[in-house]
């Protein structure tokens, strides 16, 4: 989005981008010492005893940096002309710290891509281009750099010139404009170059100042205010909900709707920080009053009320373009915290759809996994509502970062190409309370006269847990106690019809049957669930919901091994999969993960199938004990 300085000129927001050096630092400490917006102290302590400025350190301001020679962090540094201020983000060209680069050129308008003229397109530089791309920078311009370590040759440039406009063809055909340049001596940099004559282009300083940044019109239709605090400010007073607007329009008397609860009221005052400003135009951060006193939270969204406003999605689902960050890899299947707008939901990765190959820009189908910087397109399920637009409308409400649940740390962020919205009739969860029983636990537990638990069958398809839960149930119920199987079958029959087997898929009914057991085991009952649940990631969804509801829960590994399991395939499923027939089965083309510390692990390879029920009979005592 365009912005104004207080003096009335318009904001130019850079970003670099490229290999490790390429000369980043030393471009940007061109920059700001050709347009004299240095301080004379700061220029005085990187100036050497011959007078010679050591420009890269202009901007390398961690001492790890300095002391490493490379880029870490994003350093923000400012410059200015008479009828432009520059914002420029220095963004690190190491692979390791992709992800400062994605959040340098997350709202810039140019970016520069450095080239050195020696190498030419690197890997760094395809994969910084098509994050440029996927995160919608309008403008690209390629830095040859270093012209000057190859005599000041045009044919050297030419060359790379081709190699640069191959890679904008690649990326679907991008406006990339291409200057030759020598940062360490300030060739075409700011001012133009007398060893480059048979270059009649602009110099870099002179094509920023020609980027035309036409503001788009804030609509009020358009609305979108996150709430991201919501206040009483004096007592007696009504309550603020304040947040950043991130499109369109605010005012008093407005017509608004909270999302995704659907209550329409109107603003009664609006404060920003311009006591002479009426009308909030995005991205101002605003304190808003309304007439009525709903439930409106941390999360919720104001949206404009009018007839043809433009209304977000209500969404579960989200196809999306992830750049992925962790050391562990990303894998369908998995769950993170996805953080969109102000608010934090855990979601599941439903699939992995392509793979980005850096070299060739091409995309692979299916991956296995996202590797650290990998970029791909994945789909995501959400555990509540996220009032999601896609990323080409609105560059806010179209974004998220992804966060390790376990360290907190951001390990992806990713760009909302389509969501899916609620199914008709599905209420929010702020619409839902928990309805607690007029009966305790204890009471209940005494009137029946017995304990609930859980008891959990994990194995390979064909390893017999099915056979030993279904002995173990009738022992239960013949001596008196009550005890139901959920079998992963029939699970699917009805509970879990809907899922196909997905990774995500497998995740989200491996969920349902833990809260499932939870509330048999709550009434009393003996639940008994026997599903393949594959992943530890899984497994310890279900254990933790049982946990929380301070239930006892057994895991029962049945270890028999692979090739006894093939021997019996009772389903052919193990001869489908050999013959390519059937995909994703556990144990042949997808991983099963051995439980760590089971409560217990059998075999049920020529076993006495009473003996292994007895075996969980007596670690079901000890729970009970």
């Amino acid at each position: 989005m365009t912005t104004t300085t207080p003096a009335g000129r318009q904001l130019l927001r850079l970003a670099t981008a490229g290999s490790v050096d390429d000369g980043k630092s030393t471009l940007i400490g061109r920059l700001l010492h050709d347009t004299d917006s240095l301080p004379l102290d700061h220029l005085e302590s990187v100036t050497d005893d011959d007078g010679e400025p050591d420009l890269a350190a202009l901007s390398d301001g961690l001492r790890a940096e300095r002391e490493q020679g490379i880029t870490i962090d994003v350093a923000y540094r400012f410059f200015a002309t008479e009828d432009r201020s520059y914002i420029l983000a220095d963004t690190p060209g190491h692979e390791r710290y992709t992800r400062n680069m994605f959040t340098g050129a997350s709202n810039a308008h140019v970016a520069i891509l450095l080239v050195d003229a020696r190498h030419g397109v690197l890997r760094q530089t395809r994969r910084h281009a098509r994050i440029a791309t996927l995160l919608g920078v309008p403008h690209l311009v390629a830095a040859v750099n270093k012209i000057d370590l190859v005599d000041y040759d045009e044919v050297r440039f030419k060359e790379v010139e081709a190699e640069l406009a191959q890679l904008a063809h690649r990326l679907g055909g991008v406006d990339l404009s291409v200057i030759p340049i020598a940062a360490k001596h300030g060739d075409n940099v700011v001012h133009r170059s007398t060893n480059t004559d048979w270059y009649t282009g602009p110099t870099l300083l002179e094509h920023f100042q020609s980027i035309e940044l036409v503001a788009p019109q804030a609509e009020p239709r358009e609305l979108r205010l996150p709430v991201q605090w919501v206040s009483r400010p004096t007592e007696g007073e009504r309550r603020r909900y304040t947040g950043r607007l991130s499109a369109g329009t605010l005012a008093v008397g407005d017509s608004v709707v909270s999302l995704p609860a659907g209550t329409r009221t109107t603003v009664t005052a609006v404060d920003t920080l311009d006591d002479s400003r009426t009308v909030a135009v995005a991205p101002l951060s605003v304190s808003v009053e309304l007439a009525d006193d709903i439930d409106i939270g941390r999360g919720d969204v104001l949206i404009s009320g009018v007839d043809d406003a433009h209304v977000p999605v209500l969404a579960r689902e989200l196809d999306a373009t992830v750049c992925w960050f962790g050391e562990t890899p990303l894998r369908a299947g998995d769950r993170v915290a996805l953080k969109h707008t102000t608010k934090t939901v855990r979601a599941t990765v439903q699939a992995l759809h392509t793979l980005l190959d850096p070299e060739t820009l091409d995309e692979h189908d299916n991956p296995v996994a996202l590797a650290l910087n990998d970029i791909g397109a994945v789909t995501l399920r959400t555990s509540s509502i996220v009032v999601a637009d896609d990323y080409a409308g609105n560059r806010d409400a179209g974004a998220f970062i992804l966060i390790d649940e376990t360290s907190n740390e951001t390990v992806g962020a990713g760009t909302i190409l389509e969501a899916r919205e609620v199914k008709p009739g599905v209420q929010t969860r702020s619409d839902i309370k928990w309805h607690p029983s007029s009966l305790d636990r204890k009471h209940r537990w005494t009137a029946v006269q017995q304990r609930g638990a859980t008891i959990w069958f994990t194995g390979l398809p064909a390893s017999g847990k099915s056979t030993v839960a279904v002995a173990l149930e009738r022992v239960l119920v013949e001596s008196g106690r009550a005890a139901y199987l959920l079998d992963g079958d029939n699970v699917r029959h009805g509970i879990s019809d809907d899922l196909g087997f997905s990774p995500g898929d497998r995740a989200e009914n491996i969920r349902r049957v833990g809260h499932l057991t939870r509330l048999f085991a709550d009434a009393g009952v003996v639940a008994l669930a026997s599903l393949v649940s594959p992943l530890e990631s899984d497994r310890e969804i279900a254990r933790a919901l049982n946990h929380a509801a301070k239930l006892p829960f057994i895991e029962v590994h049945v270890a028999t091994p692979l090739a006894e399991c093939e021997r019996r395939d009772p389903k052919g499923l193990y001869a489908r999969a050999r013959a390519g027939e059937l995909k994703g089965l556990t144990g042949v083309d997808a991983p099963y993960e051995p439980p760590q510390n089971p409560d217990l692990t059998i075999d049920t390879t020529g076993a006495n199938i009473d003996d292994l029920v007895a075996e969980v009979l007596e670690v079901l005592a000890q729970f009970e004990s």
